[in-house]
């Protein structure tokens, strides 16, 4: 399988009133074509290295690697003006709540031929109909019609299918999907998930999927790392995940809800301090 990304060693630094903070810490792993799960707690790092990767993390945050590679490119050796062409055209990424990535003023087919004609500078006609051919991928009906509508005017599922639909219409190698699916009620979540799962086999893409659902994840993705405190401490396959040996790992697996041994009481999750300083697990192929 080849390598479309390849980090080692990646660390996201923020300056306190108590000392500098590593969100992420020594995070190594690659991305071939493959469906990528990166799930922990909130706080866990997730994200943020999902932002660092497309460097969105701004002053006087810092980051770090001792590789940080697109197809064998340095991103960090990159100008702005470089990074420019990377977002969006060969990384993309579908935040949260599509509420907060639309624009509210903008008319939605504005959006995304805006995106569209910035990296391909096609003609307007042109960025229309593809506008519409990737609204109809995202399994939009009507798309004329959507296309003329405001973001308040969508429903939840509706805007992040749209937003799914804006980030892959420049049909980039790479899809970050942080937590695509949390907001969604479970008909839409499975809906979201299998036009996913279908761009991304048919395009060939890599996608990282970042989520707190440990059993989305194992039933959607190829492999998992698991963060905590910024590092990786476990890596493996995602439908081995309910294998999985670390005992933070354990602990997040144990206390889920499960129908087939339902329990009086849910296990808590107790954290020993030891997982924070150990070295991180490499997620590298």
């Amino acid at each position: 399988m080849s390598k479309l990304l390849d980090i080692e060693n990646l660390t996201v630094t923020f300056p306190t009133r108590s000392g500098e903070f590593d969100a992420v810490r020594g995070v190594s792993f690659t991305l071939g074509q493959e469906r990528l799960g990166i799930v922990g707690e909130s706080g866990s790092g997730k994200s943020m290295t999902g932002r660092a990767i497309l460097r969105l993390i701004r002053p006087p945050g810092r980051i770090s690697a001792d590789r940080l590679e697109l197809n064998g490119r340095d991103i960090l050796a990159m100008s702005e003006k470089e990074m420019q062409s990377v977002r969006g055209q060969k990384i993309s990424m579908v935040m949260q709540d599509p509420k907060f990535s639309l624009n509210p003023v903008m008319r939605i087919g504005e959006q995304i031929i805006e995106i569209y004609r910035f990296h391909t500078k096609a003609s307007k006609k042109a960025a229309y109909d593809k506008a519409i051919e990737m609204l109809e991928a995202v399994s939009i009906r009507d798309p004329e019609r959507v296309m003329r509508a405001y973001p308040h005017e969508m429903s939840g599922g509706m805007g992040q299918r749209i937003m799914i639909a804006m980030m892959l219409v420049t049909e980039p190698e790479i899809l970050i999907a942080d937590e695509p699916t949390s907001a969604l009620d479970v008909s839409v979540q499975t809906s979201v998930l299998t036009i996913i799962d279908k761009l991304v086999k048919e395009r060939g893409m890599g996608l990282i999927f970042i989520s707190h659902d440990l059993n989305l994840v194992a039933s959607f993705c190829d492999r998992v790392l698991i963060m905590y405190a910024g590092r990786i401490v476990e890596t493996c396959k995602a439908d081995k995940l309910h294998e999985a040996t670390h005992p933070y790992t354990r602990g997040l697996l144990n206390s889920l809800p499960r129908i087939d041994t339902p329990q009086d009481r849910l296990q808590a999750l107790v954290r020993d301090p030891t997982w924070a300083q150990a070295a991180s697990v490499s997620g590298r192929q």
